[in-house]
């Protein structure tokens, strides 16, 4: 790989030399670490990576190639993409391509050579912050205007436009996945856990949306500021209570915010697939998945019950309301196990559903 010198700028002034990799430009982001030590496609097209700057904190990324069925949409989401050494020579029986040949497929710009170690010192003390991938070094003022970028219409941006219906042999139940930007892995594992999924727009209405006549909802994750999203909380007050309700991420979030309760930016927030989190009832502890820069106030909710709480920095990780046929989870569900071959999560859920039908 020739070697082009490429300058990550942050907002705090410091700046780290590197070399390009993926596309050639520049570009501006909200810079943001991730622990994964794998799943670096799925990484780069998770919808809510969107408007970030993505750093590897694992030393070596690439080694395995692409597999493009590990991809979570069809297309990268990432601003950026940030990691201290590019393997150009992987080596798996899956992979179609390297990692830098990907990135170029997908027009994604990145930088090699860093310091991720240092990088993420500095945003574990200081906090996430924008910065920027350029070619030359950026002058004081441009740093200065680092300030102003935020990551905005998030939602808008990322949400599919149109309906879509995932059928699966011999399935139990039919939900509605109320879409602010799955990932495919949502959709597949629903479908794995007996499920056909009528995927609908952000836009979609809460009358629109029981009118399926589903067995119950789910509320996906997505990216961006969840405060931006006022028209679809309104239209969540409307659906709680009416059929069970299954929230996921963002939809945690949001979720939260339509009952009343409060919800803050993280410091750094929580991203790869080692986050620990306690389950409040019986005590147990598993490794989830995690991808989020927000987290609910737990003081303020006022509705629900607080399910599962991350070890960490003992921050809401789920929250039951009972009263509403709802639950709600900060992390992906597909990769929580707590030793149970059924998973816990979609096991509470589609009691919720057995339930309704029960009562129909």
């Amino acid at each position: 790989m020739k070697k082009k010198k490429v300058y990550l700028t942050l907002q705090n002034g410091s700046v780290f030399q590197g070399y390009s990799c993926g596309a050639d430009g520049e570009a501006t982001g909200e810079l943001v670490f991730s622990t994964g030590m794998v799943g670096y496609v799925e990484t780069l097209t998770d919808p809510a990576n969107y408007g970030q700057i993505i750093v590897q904190t694992f030393p070596l990324i690439g080694n395995y190639g692409v597999a493009r069925e590990d991809a979570e949409s069809d297309k990268a989401w990432v601003s950026a993409y940030v990691v201290r050494e590019i393997c150009d020579d992987p080596s798996n029986f899956r992979m179609e391509t390297d990692l830098d040949s990907y990135l170029k497929e997908m027009g994604v710009i990145g930088i090699y050579g860093v310091d991720t170690r240092q990088l993420t010192k500095i945003l574990r003390e200081e906090g996430a912050m924008n910065a920027r991938i350029s070619k030359k070094p950026l002058t004081d003022e441009e740093t200065k205007a680092l300030a102003a970028y935020a990551v905005k219409d998030a939602v808008a941006t990322i949400a599919p436009k149109t309906k879509g219906y995932f059928a699966t042999e011999n399935a139990k139940r039919t939900v509605a996945l109320w879409n602010f930007g799955a990932k495919n892995s949502t959709i597949a594992n629903l479908m794995a856990q007996g499920c056909n999924v009528i995927s609908v727009p952000a836009s979609t209405t809460a009358e629109e949306i029981l009118a399926l006549g589903v067995d119950g909802v789910v509320i996906s994750d997505g990216a961006g500021n969840p405060h931006e999203n006022q028209e679809i909380l309104e239209e969540i007050k409307k659906l709680l209570g009416k059929t069970p309700v299954l929230g996921l991420g963002l939809g945690h979030l949001l979720v939260a915010l339509a009952l009343g309760a409060e919800v803050k930016k993280q410091k750094y927030g929580h991203r790869g697939g080692n986050q620990p989190v306690k389950c409040v009832k019986c005590g147990k502890v598993a490794i989830s998945t995690q991808n989020h820069g927000y987290e609910v106030v737990s003081n303020s909710i006022k509705e629900g019950k607080i399910s599962y709480v991350n070890v960490n920095d003992n921050s809401c990780e789920g929250i039951d309301y009972e009263n509403l046929k709802a639950l709600t989870v900060q992390f992906t569900p597909e990769a929580y196990s707590i030793g149970n071959p059924i998973n816990p999560l979609y096991a509470k859920f589609f009691t919720l559903m057995e339930k309704e039908n029960e009562n129909a």
